[in-house]
């Protein structure tokens, strides 16, 4: 992680090395607008490298980003090793759940840390967790819990839970149903919206669609919103107003949870939204500060010990005095049974952030933003 030793002079600064090993995001997208740019994520962390750098210059610290990028044959611990051997200790990580544990368990002998700023996979902080994977993505219990605090807060606490049939929206559907029974809201029924593949896009699009939404969604019981499970991103982006019944939609689509959204203006977001885009030409997404704050707690724990020793820093990530300033209105800590970034959840609606979860009235002995995701008693984490 270190470069210099016994050639470096004392004037010198010390080059820290933060590694970012990607693959690159699926453009498969219903809307055109939601097309992920090529570097997202990366933007975030080149951001982040560059407001280390503000701070570590006074400690004579340099910090520089080490990417390496997936191809979907690629071997992720080659390339694991291959940032190692330049020296680089810390890995910032957008993989999904089973690359990301090939590499932490190579990494191992290696000693090398990873910061998970994509996967939302439950099983990397519980029965698959590992004590060299840091989470800065959320889990999807977070978000499910996030989206029923609000429903729940509204009293629309009677739920169509509409389903996808691809893994990814298997796990999603049973976080809502995880955060239903949680906080008290009750679903009615489910149904499951079957890919059967073909194009997503054609010239007749507009009116198929406008025919099949209804009918798909006819005769359900009485209910105060549908919610929608299709991370695979299939059909929910087609259901607001196109509903049998006129409800609001949320999960994946209508109402969505995340870590961040393009309108998000409060807690001095504005200033890094603005400095994002003035050195980006886009809008930021979650990706991007995800992986911004990954790279951000590196630099902090670097500042805080006035140390670039890769031990110290980790010692320090995962102790007590660890939080991170990420523009959500307090400070982010560790959750030390699965090393999981605590952190607000905001509520898009696509042009506004309508809340922020945890919500008004979630009450927790230790922290509120523990509503959100599988609490400490819940856990089944034991670090391999």
């Amino acid at each position: 992680m270190v470069s210099g030793g016994a050639g470096r002079s004392a004037d010198e600064p010390v080059d820290i090395k933060v590694g970012y090993l990607r693959q690159l995001p699926s453009k498969l997208r219903l809307s055109l607008i939601d097309v992920p740019s090529a570097n997202d994520g990366l933007a975030g962390a080149q951001l982040a490298i560059d407001d280390n750098n503000a701070t570590g210059r006074f400690l004579n610290q340099r910090y520089t980003l080490v990417e390496k990028v997936l191809g979907e044959s690629d071997d992720p611990v080659a390339a694991m090793n291959a940032l190692a051997d330049q020296g680089v200790s810390f890995i910032v990580t957008s993989l999904d759940a089973d690359r990301l544990l090939k590499v932490a368990d190579a990494g191992q002998a290696r000693a090398e840390v990873f910061i998970n700023a994509s996967a939302l996979d439950e099983r990397l902080r519980e029965q698959d967790c590992r004590a060299n994977v840091i989470h800065v993505a959320p889990t999807r219990s977070m978000l499910a819990d996030a989206l029923a605090q609000y429903l729940v807060w509204k009293k629309w606490d009677k739920w169509v839970l509409f389903k996808g049939s691809h893994e990814k929206d298997v796990l999603f559907a049973e976080a809502l149903r995880h955060a239903a029974t949680r906080f008290g809201a009750k679903i009615v029924e489910e149904r499951e919206f079957k890919d059967s593949g073909g194009a997503r896009r054609t010239d007749s699009g507009v009116a198929e669609i406008q025919r099949q939404m209804p009918v798909v969604t006819q005769g359900l019981p009485p209910h105060d919103v549908l919610v929608t499970a299709d991370e695979s991103e299939v059909f929910a982006g087609y259901l607001p107003f196109r509903t049998w019944d006129a409800r609001p939609v949320a999960g994946s689509a209508g109402l969505v949870p995340g870590t961040w959204n393009a309108a998000f203006d409060q807690w001095g977001a504005v200033q890094l939204q603005n400095r994002f885009t003035r050195a980006f030409q886009r809008l930021m997404t979650s990706q991007d500060v995800q992986a911004w704050t990954a790279v951000r707690m590196i630099g902090e724990a670097g500042v805080r010990t006035a140390s670039a020793d890769s031990g110290k820093m980790l010692a320090f990530i995962k102790g007590p005095e660890f939080s991170v300033a990420a523009f959500k209105g307090q400070k982010l800590t560790l959750r030390g049974w699965n090393l999981q970034l605590r952190q607000p959840i905001l509520l898009f609606d696509g042009r506004n952030t309508v809340s922020v979860s945890p919500q008004e009235g979630f009450l927790h002995q230790v922290s509120a933003l523990d509503t959100l995701g599988l609490d400490r008693p819940e856990t089944k984490c034991k670090f391999k």
